[in-house]
């Protein structure tokens, strides 16, 4: 017999399938907690907006919660839709005399616009059932309506936090997403501290869901045992893949992706063997003059590659020996840097780039990697001789970065001449190992 730790969501339903209670089991699945559910209101809604809401009767929405808190040791619990002030009321009285952890996702208007929340519910809303809240997690248009405030910076979201903060819940983690800069930035206030999440904004309209997506995350996690501090950097990471791998169905702005994250893992075995029949092809053949004094090294992403952990790579890079060129150690995840940046900063142009190779430049090279593929030389020096990056993972990003100039595809390779202290380098990008194989063994006979 299995024992897992089981969540509660309480919110509607979406048609749609990327938000709402659809949304919340799908990520707390995603987590290995078991879900379960108490429905509000069925919405008719698709990618592009809401079509019609019927609210679930009150005593339907209690008997649901009773039910399931009756027989199932839930641990954490989330809400998300609560159209009325009487299904708040509900909510808030069928919750009131559990001990597990509560998030409140203080869902007001859809990511099309459609309000979900009557304006006369709100006063409901602050004053039932944001005191019972272990966690509250508006977005900045939601934020706006708790505390009647203009949100503009990442100090208003502070200010905004601190507020919502006053009507009782143990701690507020306001989203900002809705704020126009290439960073995004999530405060959370919680036990007297204030942390900062930042990670980089994608570039992709398929976001829909996300809401429910993070809150259901962190009720997951607290189901499971985590800190709130823990339970919300692990949702930030959850719901940077999940919009990164966005998924693009329907003709609007299509759900993030809740399974992004258990896909990857899932294939991460493959990656590993992935490189490792690379390296067995490449130790029985004659490539040593595409091999740097440093090491070759080829690396392979996971589906749903994030950093530098999800890219198996050799572990020492492959080098020059007497008996030919032989692997220092075995493919490992996380082991390479250089190649690895590289890989993952052509994915954020075109996930369809699986495989990379770091591999030696001289004219020779240049000049065949030119003839066979569809290249781009970058210049990585500054007028004085310096180098543009400050490091070598930095210049590796950079590199490819500056090869995307005026283009909307990945270059096939990307090399440079080297700056002051760092050596010359070419970089080989393709849609899958096979093809990364066929390109270095080309490259090595045509020169």
């Amino acid at each position: 017999m299995t024992e897992r730790d089981i969540a509660l969501t309480v919110a509607g339903s979406d048609s749609g399938g990327g938000a709402g209670i659809q949304a919340d089991l799908k990520t707390i699945e995603a987590h290995g907690v078991f879900g379960t559910s108490a429905l509000t209101s069925v919405t008719a809604q698709n990618t592009r907006g809401v079509e019609a809401i019927e609210d679930v009767p009150t005593e339907t929405i209690a008997a649901q919660i009773d039910a399931v808190t009756d027989d199932f040791a839930v641990s954490a619990a989330k809400t998300g839709m609560l159209s009325s002030a009487a299904i708040i009321e509900t909510v808030a009285d069928s919750l009131a005399d559990h001990e597990f952890p509560l998030v409140v996702d203080p869902v007001m208007v859809a990511q099309s616009g459609d309000r979900l929340l009557a304006a006369e519910a709100e006063t409901v809303l602050k004053e039932q059932l944001l005191p019972q809240a272990t966690l509250v997690t508006p977005n900045l248009p939601e934020a706006a309506v708790l505390t009647g405030m203009e949100i503009e910076d990442e100090e208003d979201m502070r200010a905004a936090a601190a507020a919502i903060a006053a009507d009782g819940p143990d701690a507020v983690l306001v989203t900002g997403g809705h704020l126009h800069e290439d960073e995004l930035v999530d405060v959370l206030a919680a036990d007297g501290e204030t942390h900062t999440f930042r990670k980089a904004r994608r570039d992709t309209d398929d976001t829909h869901g996300s809401g429910c997506t993070i809150s259901a995350a962190i009720a997951a996690e607290l189901a499971g045992g985590a800190t709130m501090p823990a339970a919300v950097e692990h949702a930030e990471r959850f719901i940077d893949r999940a919009v990164s791998y966005g998924l693009a169905v329907g003709s609007g702005d299509g759900p993030v992706n809740h399974l992004a994250g258990l896909y990857d893992d899932a294939a991460r075995a493959d990656a590993l063997d992935d490189v490792r029949a690379l390296v067995e092809t490449l130790e029985r053949s004659d490539i040593d003059a595409l091999v740097p004094e440093v090491g070759l090294n080829v690396a392979v992403a996971t589906p749903y590659a994030m950093d530098a952990d999800d890219v198996a790579a050799v572990d020492g890079r492959l080098h020059r020996t007497a008996d030919g060129v032989a692997a220092a150690g075995c493919p490992r995840l996380g082991v390479s840097d250089h190649v690895a940046q590289s890989l993952l900063t052509a994915r954020d142009h075109d996930h369809s780039v699986v495989a990379a190779a770091t591999i030696r430049l001289d004219d020779t090279v240049a000049e065949a990697v030119t003839d066979q593929f569809d290249a781009v030389e970058v210049d990585r020096t500054r007028s004085d001789g310096e180098s543009v990056a400050e490091s070598r993972d930095e210049s590796a990003a950079w590199a490819v970065e500056r090869a995307m100039n005026d283009r909307e595809t990945v270059p096939d390779a990307v090399f440079d001449r080297g700056a002051v202290g760092e050596e010359t380098i070419c970089r080989l990008f393709a849609p899958s190992p096979a093809v990364l194989e066929e390109r270095l063994l080309a490259l090595a006979d045509a020169i």
